[in-house]
């Protein structure tokens, strides 16, 4: 009774698992030299050792019941990959060939240029195989550095800012030159403007604003005492808008400025010019005399803005620069 409760309990067991050891995973990376491939397959190789050595012993328990059961699992297969190496040692000869490749490559003349191209020792510092070294310049031809390019920039750059410079010169010429004829032709209109003194070689007498037996009531301009004959020029430049004679002015010329502004020319003995003519400053219009109501021979000068009232011909004189 207690060998069959013994077998039918035994029989009611699940066999036990035994845990298999799991290789560790290398990946496969093509070192860039000979140096690193022998290090990445040495470094496999003491792996696959470790692995093989630190794999768990199987228990106890259900050994004979794994051991019958893997032989069903992988009885067609194990017979293919019992002869083939280990993972770690495929990696490490994977690695080796195609560093071997990556050299041979390296060393191929269609690559570097060179008919004698030929392997050489890998560096023990870099890892990099090295072959023999050629000249890229050889068969170069001249060509323009970076320094003369540069320097061909910077002076058509300075051209082109020589030929701006001459171009706003020219223009600031023609400004200039434009300028200084709008100023001579300005200077000649203030020069027929510019007023000056009638007569030479005089002396003042009667002058504005003073009283005497002599007038109705006072004196309207500014006398100049000179001889009889002495000749009369125009102060400023004007149109002559009457010439006669007028009652105690006696001769008399009116000359009519740009502004309105009469000028009387009076006491004449005679006329230089005619009405509707026109006269610049210093033009000959007549000649010192004694008519009218005068006690001598001399030029009477009226100034009247706008042909009205008469105002102090000594003060008009002095704003146009001038001293009587």
């Amino acid at each position: 009774m207690g060998n069959h409760r013994a077998e039918r309990r035994g029989s009611s067991r699940r066999p036990s698992e035994t845990p298999t050891a799991e290789l560790p995973v290398v990946e496969a990376v093509a070192p860039a030299a000979p140096a690193r491939s022998r290090r990445a397959a040495a470094e496999a190789t003491t792996v696959s050792r470790r692995a093989t050595e630190q794999a768990p012993a199987r228990q106890a328990a259900g050994k004979r019941r794994a051991e019958k059961a893997t032989p069903r699992r992988s009885g067609s297969r194990g017979p293919l990959f019992r002869g083939l190496p280990s993972a770690p040692i495929l990696i490490g000869i994977t690695a080796l060939a195609v560093s071997a490749g990556g050299a041979v490559v390296a060393a191929d003349p269609a690559l570097t240029g060179s008919d004698t191209a030929r392997l050489s020792q890998a560096s023990a510092l870099s890892g990099l195989s090295g072959t023999d070294s050629s000249s890229l310049l050889d068969g170069r031809k001249a060509t323009v550095s970076r320094d003369s390019r540069r320097d061909a920039q910077a002076d058509a750059a300075n051209a082109e800012l020589v030929q701006q410079a001459e171009a706003q010169m020219k223009q600031r010429n023609a400004a200039l030159a434009q300028f200084a004829k709008l100023a001579e032709a300005q200077a000649a209109k203030l020069k027929l403007n510019a007023w000056v003194l009638p007569v030479q070689g005089y002396h003042l007498t009667a002058r504005f604003g003073e009283y005497s037996g002599l007038w109705s009531h006072f004196h309207t301009g500014l006398d100049f005492a000179a001889p009889s004959g002495t000749p009369i020029v125009a102060v400023a430049g004007g149109v002559v808008t009457s010439t006669g004679y007028d009652g105690s002015y006696g001769n008399k010329t009116v000359i009519t400025l740009d502004d309105g502004t009469e000028l009387w020319f009076c006491h004449q003995t005679s006329y230089a010019v005619s009405p509707g003519e026109t006269v610049r400053a210093g033009q000959l219009i007549g000649y010192v005399g004694a008519t009218g109501n005068v006690t001598g021979p001399h030029l009477h000068l009226e100034v009247r803005p706008g042909g009205g009232d008469p105002v102090d011909p000594y003060q008009a004189l002095v704003v146009h620069g001038l001293q009587p």
